[in-house]
Formats: structure tokens, sequence, C-alpha cells
């Protein structure tokens, strides 16, 4: 038995224009055939379209969390609309013959199933490392770092009252040297400074000195990360090139910081995996970033299992946006059997090559809502020792049980059972639409006593612990506020 439903084949779908598409198929009963094998792992069909020949599309699920897809379609969008409404036929309960499968998709399931076996064979083989051209790599990188300091030295030099459009383009066309030295992170450290001083289309301009004096918080922070990632990021690399397996460090996110790409396989041999994870998401925004000519498709996820909040984050350049699926809101609880995280603070990055998914339930609510700190006093002392770290996380998430939310004069406030309050705002979060707004939108039953996912910021001027509410998780609904 196929175990689908709606959700799941919109989580499937690349983006919102094939969901759409999809779905009309079915609605104009465009398929001519509908066929599913008698063991009901594949479903098999033909679906009209603009020429002489029906196309020819199926959905193997010999593998449930990782179906495979094909269609005789032109479409470089995998599952393409014709999959799509194949799935969506079945999940709607039209009619599928029972049929044998045809030879041509038996013998690509068995080349498939061929391929899944020699990729395990090869998971399990020891992994042969080129030590003499990683050591080369390293040294390289070492190179880079004394590039990043002699440009951070500059900027402190030059002082941020100094800072124009002019040096600021030099800079970004320094900071290629990053690029080229394997340093792709820390080149994206120096253009978050460089991009403080840019519009909102990422073009460099000279600013009115009110506009350059609210960044100049922001800008000393900006540097004193740059400092730090200079001092770690050496003292990394001349760890690891004394390390006889040159491997990378998993006890902190430096590898990261630098740019290190890691791979599931690295991940996995460092233990930096759980097994049979349930998670569920709680907030999902995608952000259009202008500077660096990418999206991000950021998710912010819970693990039932042990409360812990971590993103899946998608990188979709410009030049390649079309060729990469985007993410997107998930609505169901997420069945992974091997979950990859990231080295990393509060918030680390998660990954997953497969998963099931299944309907969201009210136990899963509570579960949610069981994780929530209801001290917040408490949570502010652990943020607080959080971002002394130079390098960590300046806005992690947390959720936080509250006994009412409302205003204060002219503040939005939550408050805990002790009457500890924290402020909400939208301030210092460009990355993400504004949702304090939409509060006034919600039922009351909302601000009392329920679980609030929300984002740390810390501000720079006035010293104080502020939080971006996400999401509000009561005992019938997750009630998001960024989609």
């Amino acid at each position: 038995m196929i175990a689908i439903d709606e959700g799941a084949v919109d989580a499937a779908a690349p983006n919102s224009d094939a969901i759409k598409n999809g779905r009309g198929l079915v609605l104009k009963n465009k398929f001519t055939v509908l066929n599913i094998s008698a063991d009901e792992t594949i479903l098999f069909g033909e679906c009209q379209g603009s020429g002489k020949e029906p196309y020819r599309c199926s959905c193997d699920f010999v593998r449930p969390d990782k179906p495979t897809h094909r269609c005789s379609c032109p479409s470089r969008q995998f599952p393409c609309k014709h999959c799509l409404g194949l799935m969506y036929a079945y999940v709607q309960k039209k009619k599928f013959t029972t049929a044998e499968v045809p030879e041509d998709l038996q013998a690509k399931r068995e080349k498939v199933q061929a391929r899944v076996e020699k990729k395990q064979i090869e998971a399990d083989k020891p992994r042969q490392v080129n030590l003499g051209a990683l050591a080369k790599k390293i040294k390289a990188q070492l190179d880079g770092i004394d590039v990043l300091e002699r440009l951070t030295n500059d900027l402190v030099h030059l002082g941020i009252g100094n800072m124009n459009a002019k040096v600021a383009r030099e800079m970004e066309e320094q900071a290629k040297q990053l690029g080229n030295a394997y340093l792709p992170g820390a080149q994206a450290a120096l253009h978050n400074y460089t991009r403080l001083f840019a519009g909102d289309d990422g073009k460099f301009a000279d600013q009115p000195g009110t506009q350059r004096e609210r960044i100049y918080s922001e800008a000393l922070d900006q540097l004193g990360r740059l400092h730090a990632l200079v001092k770690q990021g050496r003292a990394y690399l001349q760890r690891r090139l004394e390390d006889a397996e040159l491997k990378p460090e998993t006890a902190s996110a430096i590898a990261a910081w630098l740019g290190h790409a890691w791979q599931l396989r690295e991940l996995k041999d460092a233990g930096l995996v759980e097994m049979d994870a349930e998670l569920v998401q709680l907030a999902f925004n995608t952000h259009d970033d202008v500077a660096r000519q990418e999206y991000t498709d950021t998710g912010v996820w819970m693990t039932l299992g042990n409360g812990r909040i971590r993103l899946t984050q998608n990188y979709r350049p410009y030049k390649a946006a079309k060729f990469i699926k985007s993410d997107d809101s998930f609505f169901q609880i997420a069945q992974v059997k091997e979950m990859f995280v990231y080295p990393g603070d509060v918030n680390p990055r998660i990954r997953w090559d497969a998963m099931l998914s299944r309907p969201l339930e009210p136990r899963d609510l509570e579960k949610i809502r069981s994780h929530g700190q209801g001290d917040f006093a408490a949570v502010v002392k652990e943020v607080r020792t959080h971002l002394k770290g130079p390098l960590a996380d300046k806005q992690p998430i947390y959720a936080l049980n509250f006994k009412r939310l409302g205003r204060v004069g002219e503040k939005l406030v939550a408050e805990d059972e002790k009457g500890e309050r924290l402020v909400m705002t939208d301030a210092g979060m460009a990355e993400e639409p504004p949702s304090c707004h939409l509060l006034s939108l919600l039922p009351k039953e909302s601000f009392e006593t329920n679980t609030l996912i929300a984002r740390f910021r810390h501000d720079l001027d006035t010293r104080t612990l502020q939080i971006k509410p996400l999401s509000i998780v009561t005992s019938t609904a997750i009630v998001r506020l960024t989609l």
C-alpha cells in the first residue's frame, strides 16, 4: 500500500506552479490510463499532452522514503507535473487498474536497486583520502587567513566613519582572493560587513550621516567577528596540519565558518547522526539575498524526541535557481531514518537524504509544548552566555512557554508565570518578514498559556534581549507567523 496524502504530494513538488499544474491535470481528466502494480508499490499511467502521443509517467515507491519518478515528457523538473498529477489522482481515490509493470519500468527499477546496493557497499568501505592534496589545500587556506587578517586590519585602520561605497567595492574585489583560497565562509563573513554599507538592491552607495550612524553598532560587532575568525581560523587550520589524518573539527562550527562543505558521509563518520528522528516544522522563510545573488530557504524544525530546535537551509544561486528544487512549508511530521547534524551551537543545521511523512496529531502538539521553557530568566541567562562567543549565532531560536502575550504601553511583550517579560520586535531581522503585527489577527485564546517559538536578538545599542515571534503552538494547532 502506498502511504501518501495530498500534503506529501505537495511536499514532493519542486514549486507551487508544479502543484497547481499537477492538480489541473486531474481536474481536466487528462489521464487516459491509471495503473497500479499488483504489489501496490508503483503507479504508472498515461497523460494526454499537447502532442499526438501521451506522456508515460510512473511513481515507484519500492523505497517509500525516497520514491523514483519517471516521465517521457521533456520537463527538467522532478517530479514533473505529470508524475504529480498521477499521485494526486491516487490520493483523490481515482480508479487505478491493477496491471503488470511494463518491462522497461521493471528493468529500470532493477537498475535503481542495483545502484542502491552498490552505493551501500561503497559507503561501508573505508574512505581513501589524498592526504598530500588535502595538506596543500589547508596551507592555501592559511595563506587566505593572512589575506583576511590584512583586509580586516585595513578596515579597522580606515574606521567605520570613513567607510564609503568606493572602499566597499574595493574590499569586495579583494575578498575574491578568499574564495580562491578555499575560504568561501570567510569571504561571506567579510561580505556581511561590507553589505552594511549597501542599499536594499545590493548596490553600494554613499549614505547620509544619520543613516550610517544606525549601523555603527552592527559594524563594530562584524569587525569583532572578523578578528575572531582570523584568530580561531588560523589556530584550527594549524591543528589540522598537526593531525596525522587532517580531520576537520566537529566540536565547534569553525570549519563551516571557514566554508567547509560537509558531506553526509563525513558527518556520519564523525558520529553526527541521529537515528529514527521525528521532526515538526515550526516556521519557514525564503530570503532573497540580492547582494549574494541567491535565495535561501530556511526551515525551523523541532525534533520531537529531545526538543532540540535545528535548521534546514537550502541555497539556490540565481543562475541555477530553476534547476534546484526549492524547499517549502511542511505541515506534517517528517519521519527520518538518518538525520545528519552539522557541528554548531544552539540551532545547528540538519540534513537528511530521505524521509516519510505522517499527519500532525494532537499528541505531537503536546510534545512540542512539553519541550518549551517556562522560566524566561533562565533562558535569558543561557542566551547571554551563548552570545559571548564572537562566532556564535547572534539570533538563536527557543521554545518559550508563556502565561500571556499583550501590550505594556507601546510594547508587545511575552510574560512567564513569574512575571518576567520579554519585549517582542521585528527590528534588526530583515531576512524574515515582519510578524508582530499579525498577532492582532489571532483569537484571544492564543495569547494565554501557550508556547511561543521565538528568535532572540541582542540590541547592541540598548544592550537588551528582544524576541521576534515565529509561531505559537496551541493545544490544537501550530499558528505560523512566518510561512
